[in-house]
Order: structure tokens, then C-alpha cells, then sequence
């Protein structure tokens, strides 16, 4: 017989530590609190389930579910959002990696800045070049086990399980190197002129957006609607090639490209906004790029990072919304959250993809905003 009556193996009463751990009385429940609530898809029997349907259900599924849902809030609060003096917009900065625009995201980006629903972009070399090549030739499906030796000789170039023949981008050196050659002609024309040309990378990106004049390019659309897209690692990428080897065509003249200029224009974009968003797809430059522009005017309002990277390694993409408030790229109290990428198209259905009148109550405030006013 063990210590207060109860036998080693327990036989007669369970040992009292293991009762009080199992079954700790818990708090009751704040009045209100969201229940985690089942996708019952009986509920649309007879008619076909709408993307609406859907993410009015995930919100309360949990797990990367209820991110889906917190974002479609709070974009769809940065679209309904007016400023009560001026009347002015959010400014909302969308930034995404070149993988993606290899992509069919790219169709999704393109809308966006088609319809002027996003005030400035953000993306890599990548994401401009691999926009403009395909415009000139296909992308492929591959898949991620291709053995790189075999597709190198096959000169056949892999991003994740997509293929882009290598004709692709001779095919695009072939249209970009005329346009370098008149850029060229272009700058040196107008040295000593009051209208001298300063080229800085968004100002490249808009000629390239003109000279393309694709519709499928969201190049092509941000030339048109005059929608800026910002790279301040062009040359890191095919068009840094072609540069290069113009370099040595055009010696002793050089093209020159302005990047000073265009810190200055983006963080103005960001120091004047009245109200600032974040959509962005991925990390790196991109990201912080728009973070940084925000930082200067003490941060955004509203950010949805879509990637699917941890922070335990402290890679920028990984890092969490919270992450950024330390360092006032986003304000302390702003409506944030982090959700994976595949969900893109489906926040966009449910969102820009809308009329603007279907973003119910997203002026009202949310519930991190009232938390920081009381």
C-alpha cells in the first residue's frame, strides 16, 4: 500500500497529480467568443458553391483557413477606406517575386494593375523580364524532379516544375537591344537640354511597358494606367545580361540608370499617403522595399503578406507581420496577417475582383484597432 491509501498500480483510486492534470478546470469563455465552426457543404446542395460562400466559411475553420479569410477583411477594409477630408484612397503597394510572374499569377497581377486597383508595384528583375518574354514566347509545365544536366543540354531552363526554352530569351535580347540602343540615342540627344533624360528603373519599366504593347504584360498595363513599378534590382536578372553585353556594343557611350531617383519616388509615394496597404507575394527586396517606403511615413494601416516562409531562420520573407511593427513598417494596432500563396486567386476573387460596394463594413474599425483605442 502506497502513501494516502492508493496502491502503486492505482488499482483502487487514480493517483491525484494525474486527475488535477487531466482534468484542470478551464476559464469560461469571453461572451462572444468565435466558435470553431465545420464546412458543411449539405448547406449548397442544389446550387453550386461560390467563392464568396467559401471564404465566409473559412474564417472560423482555423489554421491557414482563417488567414484566408482575415485577408480578404482587410484588403477588402484597404478598398472601402476614404480619407473624410479629401477623399483620397488607400495607397496600396503591391509587391510579388519573379517566380511568380513565371507563373499563371501572372494573369492575376495583370488585373489588378489593369484596373488600377493597386497604387505602385514592387518586384524583381524576373518580374519584369519574365513578363516581357512571355509576350515573345511560352512557358511550360515541367516537374520539380527534371534532372538539371539533361535540360541544360537540352537548353531548357527550370523554375520549379515550369520549363522556359532558352529561344526564349535569345528571342528577347533580340527585342530589348534595339530599344537600349534608342534609349541611348535618347539620353546623349539631351544632355545640356532642360528636358535631359534621367533614366531610373521604373522610367525603363515604363518604356518597356510601351514598347511591348501586349495586353497580357501587367508591363504593358502599368504604362498605360501610368502605375509605377518599382526594381531596384534590375540588373539582376536577363535584362542585366543584355545591358551588359551592350555595354561593350555601344563603348565608349553608356546607358545609365538612376536608382537615387527612384528611392526618392517611392518613399514620397509612401510619406504622402494618407492611408498605406501592403500586399505582398514573397520577401527579399520586394518586401522590404515597399516595408522600408512605409517606414517613412511610421508605417502602414493595413498588411497582408502572402508567402509561405517561417522566421525561424530570420529570412525577411519568414518574418511576421509583428516583426515589422518593431521596426515601424507597420504601424502597432494596424490590421495585419500572413497567409500561403497558393490562396491568391481565391483573396483576389473575393476582393478586387468585386465591386467596391462589396466590401461591407471595411471602414468600420477592426478588431486589433479598437483593442488599441480603448
Amino acid at each position: 500500500m502506497a502513501a494516502n491509501g492508493v496502491d502503486i498500480d492505482g488499482k483502487n483510486a487514480a493517483p491525484p497529480v494525474s486527475t488535477a492534470a487531466v482534468l484542470k478546470q478551464s476559464i469560461t469563455m469571453p461572451e462572444g467568443a468565435q466558435k470553431v465552426e465545420d464546412l458543411n457543404f449539405d448547406d449548397f446542395a442544389g446550387r453550386s458553391m461560390t467563392v464568396e460562400d467559401l471564404i465566409n466559411n473559412t474564417s472560423s475553420m482555423g489554421f491557414q483557413a482563417s488567414s484566408i479569410g482575415e485577408a480578404v477583411r482587410i484588403i477588402n477594409e484597404m478598398r472601402a477606406w476614404r480619407c473624410p477630408e479629401t477623399g483620397q484612397k488607400t495607397t496600396i503597394f503591391l509587391g510579388y517575386t519573379s517566380n511568380l510572374i513565371s507563373s499563371g499569377l501572372r494573369g492575376v497581377f495583370r488585373y489588378l494593375v489593369q484596373h488600377k486597383h493597386v497604387s505602385a508595384v514592387v518586384t524583381s528583375a524576373g518580374g519584369i523580364e519574365e513578363d516581357l518574354i512571355k509576350c515573345i514566347g511560352d512557358t511550360y509545365m515541367g516537374n520539380f524532379n527534371m534532372p538539371g544536366a539533361s535540360l541544360r543540354a537540352q537548353g531548357l531552363n527550370r523554375i520549379g516544375n515550369l520549363l522556359v526554352p532558352n529561344k526564349n530569351y535569345c528571342a528577347f535580347e533580340d527585342w530589348v537591344v534595339p530599344i537600349l540602343d534608342a534609349m541611348l540615342e535618347e539620353q546623349e540627344a539631351s544632355k545640356g537640354t532642360e528636358d535631359e533624360i534621367n533614366w531610373t528603373p521604373s522610367k525603363v519599366i515604363h518604356r518597356l511597358g510601351k514598347e511591348i504593347n501586349d495586353e497580357r504584360s501587367v508591363c504593358y498595363w502599368a504604362y498605360k494606367n501610368d502605375i509605377p513599378i518599382f526594381c531596384p534590382a534590375l540588373m539582376d536578372g536577363s535584362f542585366g545580361d543584355m545591358t551588359y553585353f551592350h555595354t561593350f556594343k555601344s563603348s565608349p557611350l553608356q546607358l545609365k540608370i538612376d536608382i537615387v531617383q527612384d528611392i526618392r519616388r517611392i518613399n514620397t509615394l509612401g510619406v504622402f499617403a494618407k492611408r498605406a496597404g501592403m500586399i505582398i507575394l514573397g520577401g527579399g527586396v520586394i518586401k522590404h522595399h515597399i516595408a522600408n517606403a512605409c517606414l517613412m511615413r511610421n508605417g502602414a494601416e493595413s498588411a497582408v503578406y502572402i508567402n509561405t516562409n517561417q522566421e525561424f531562420d530570420g529570412s525577411d520573407a519568414g518574418a511576421s507581420t509583428d516583426e515589422a511593427v518593431s521596426w515601424g513598417k507597420i504601424k502597432a494596432g494596424a490590421s495585419s496577417i500572413k497567409a500561403s500563396t497558393a490562396c491568391f486567386p481565391m483573396i483576389v476573387a473575393a476582393t478586387f475582383a468585386k465591386p467596391e460596394s462589396d466590401a461591407k463594413d471595411a471602414n468600420k474599425p477592426s478588431e486589433s484597432e479598437k483593442a488599441t483605442a480603448s
